[in-house]
């Protein structure tokens, strides 16, 4: 991950960093289930304070570009086109699965279903 901050730019710097890991993760530049570097550890890497790179992560994670998963870190969530592109190469993995398996194309939609249908409740 390469960040830049312009403290001449006239854009907060919490602002700067919150909009070059969005545009690097929807660039998929950074992968979902990249772990982003500890708050302390980004501050002092870009020379800011950390409650600075807290406000951007704060901001980050409100729009589901990351997700924090407690002290195991920080970490690119899946979402828009990066959640697509996981869920088709999840899809590829599980036909070359099934067909593997010898299940017909019926069946093998018959269990999608009723994981989908366990997983969203209908």
């Amino acid at each position: 991950m390469t960040l830049q901050i312009h403290i001449d730019d006239g854009t907060p710097p919490y602002e700067q960093v919150r909009a070059q890991i969005s545009e690097q993760a929807r660039a998929g530049e950074l992968p979902v289930g990249y772990r982003l570097p500890t708050v302390r550890g980004l501050a002092e890497s870009l020379g800011l304070a950390a409650n600075t790179i807290a406000k951007a992560y704060r901001a980050l994670e409100a729009d589901g570009v990351i997700e924090t998963r407690g002290r195991n870190g920080t970490f690119v969530a899946a979402s828009g086109p990066a959640a697509e592109r996981e869920a088709a190469a999840a899809a590829r993995a599980y036909a070359e699965r099934v067909q593997r398996l010898g299940l017909t194309r019926d069946t093998a939609l018959d269990a999608v279903r009723d994981a989908l249908r366990a997983a969203y409740g209908n």
